[in-house]
């Protein structure tokens, strides 16, 4: 019998400092429903999906920055997106900034969750490739991811969702190819990948042109080398004075872009994922237990 999954993703327009919580999360909604009465049986939302991208500025006050963190999900705001999820009869994933005690002490991650159907949580992700410095450096781009949050402590966990294998993935992530490799390792056939992303970086003004190639470029390549669903949305559009990118999009094992949004708006993509393409792809090209042989190159990298 074949095998579909219908997914949207849920690009959101800027989300400024000014906006409440509570205006947020109703945005989230509109979203969800949108991409429920479109058919889709699976949503993924951005990072950092509740608030601005933070990071863009340097914050000394424990306070003021420990409000842009969830210390519970859901909370007091955020439980009307999972009763929707539930009413609706469609899960999400959803980025946001986590704030919990671990360890003995306060630790804070750039997390994505994934939830039901039911509206129940199933899995969580934290950040593992936080980019960015802890200090504001001249002549870049100011983005201060190390100052707020250390990386991920989960690894590439890979979830069950209604009979399909889902592993979740946040902004930077995309960019490093062993990303796709752990989670396809992990028997992933759909990774779901939230952004934020500027549009211009100001170490790089040549490469300015190339800014949604690189976008695209990683994310189709972990896709076609992994034989994977992957489904990304952005947070797009001018925030807080700066221009985020955009280019959300779904793309297929093939690497292939099967759907992608027009605007730097809230915007709903739906597509229905064949997942009898990812057994396809396995067969034309990446046969992993026919091909892969991890331990030649372990034996490679020891003679180097």
């Amino acid at each position: 019998m074949a095998r579909f999954l219908t997914i949207a993703v849920c690009q959101t327009g800027p989300i400024q400092r000014s906006a409440s919580r509570a205006e947020t999360v109703g945005r989230l909604v509109h979203l969800l429903e949108k991409a429920a009465a479109a058919g889709a049986e699976i949503v993924v939302f951005p990072e950092m999906a509740l608030t601005t991208f933070f990071p863009r500025w340097r914050i000394d006050d424990t306070a003021e920055i420990e409000s842009f963190f969830e210390r519970s999900m859901p909370g007091p705001v955020t439980q009307s997106l999972y009763d929707a999820a539930a009413r609706l009869k469609v899960g999400f994933a959803l980025g946001y900034s986590e704030l919990v005690q671990e360890d003995g002490r306060t630790r804070r991650f750039n997390t994505m969750d994934l939830v039901g159907p039911d509206g129940g949580f199933i899995g969580r992700y934290r950040k593992m490739h936080v980019p960015g410095s802890s200090e504001p450096e001249a002549g870049t781009t100011t983005h201060l991811e190390r100052r707020y949050f250390e990386p991920g402590n989960l690894g590439f966990p890979v979830f069950d969702y209604c009979g399909v294998r889902v592993g979740m993935a946040i902004c930077n992530d995309r960019r490093w190819p062993e990303t796709y490799r752990m989670l396809c390792l992990n028997g992933a056939e759909v990774v779901l990948l939230g952004y934020n992303t500027p549009l211009l970086l100001d170490e790089a003004p040549a490469l300015a042109h190339l800014r949604m190639f690189h976008n695209h470029l990683p994310m189709q390549a972990g896709a076609y080398q992994n034989t994977l669903w992957v489904a990304a949305a952005a947070k797009a559009g001018l925030e807080d004075g700066q221009a985020l990118i955009g280019g959300s999009c779904i793309i297929a094992p093939t690497g292939e872009i099967a759907a992608q949004a027009l605007s730097l708006d809230d915007e709903v993509i739906v597509h229905r994922a064949d997942l009898d393409l990812i057994t396809t792809c396995r067969k034309v090209n990446f046969d992993f237990a026919l091909y892969r042989r991890p331990d030649q190159y372990r034996l490679i990298a020891e003679q180097v």
